[in-house]
């Protein structure tokens, strides 16, 4: 509508990412030599199976991914983590993924990325889709300014992507019913958000909010390269 804040949210994983950027991080730090391949990639493939069929709990699923991060610092990570990016991240955001995202720039919208994943993993990703603005979920660290392993705040997920985008917008003094809203997922558990939300878009969506969105009469758009 005319005068309306037009406010366009990207999901990352499996929307604008082919994968999941807990599970590539944990297949990566398995291949660095930091994880025992044979312990934890069984247990990899296991929480993303949950978190596609939406079994698994909130705090479970965080957990699970932010502790690999536990006992080193940002500085620590970072070699690593710009590596990840350049290596495993870049290279499966399709041309299709950042076309969407510069077509929403260009017309002056208010776009912003809201994951799941810890921020942490998520903060190159957001810059090098150049998005300027990243809700995620936070991880805790101590008086040393190491991972601690653990989440801090709301997580980022089902509906806490709800009350943190809430929170988001009072802090800028915005109205989600104020906005012209469009929100991009290709997840079940987004459901939440998708409801809240002008028009919601459903991309490369998983089996259960592919049924939900055809019900709807949602869009349904896929980004994938192949």
């Amino acid at each position: 509508m005319p005068g309306r804040l037009r406010l366009t949210l990207f999901d990352l994983d499996h929307t604008l990412l082919e994968g999941d950027s807990d599970v590539l991080w944990c297949d990566f730090l398995i291949d660095q030599g930091l994880l025992d391949r044979a312990t934890f990639e069984p247990r990899n493939a296991e929480m993303a199976r949950q978190y596609r069929s939406g079994k698994v709990s909130t705090q479970v699923f965080c957990d699970f991914y932010v502790a690999t991060l536990a006992g080193r610092s940002a500085a620590d990570w970072g070699p690593l983590r710009r590596k990840f990016l350049d290596t495993v991240v870049a290279p499966r955001i399709p041309p299709a993924a950042h076309a969407l995202v510069q077509r929403h720039r260009d017309a002056g919208d208010l776009v912003v990325l809201t994951t799941a994943t810890n921020r942490f993993l998520t903060a190159l990703t957001a810059a090098h889709l150049g998005l300027p603005h990243l809700i995620a979920t936070e991880c805790e660290t101590d008086a040393d300014g190491r991972f601690t392993g653990r989440t801090t705040g709301t997580l980022n997920m089902r509906e806490g992507k709800v009350m943190r985008l809430q929170q988001w917008l009072a802090a800028r003094q915005i109205e989600l019913l104020d906005c012209e809203s469009t929100l991009y997922s290709d997840s079940i558990n987004d459901l939440p958000l998708l409801q809240m939300v002008r028009k919601p878009v459903a991309v490369n969506p998983d089996d259960r909010l592919l049924a939900h969105a055809l019900a709807q009469d949602w869009p349904v758009l896929q980004l994938r390269a192949g």
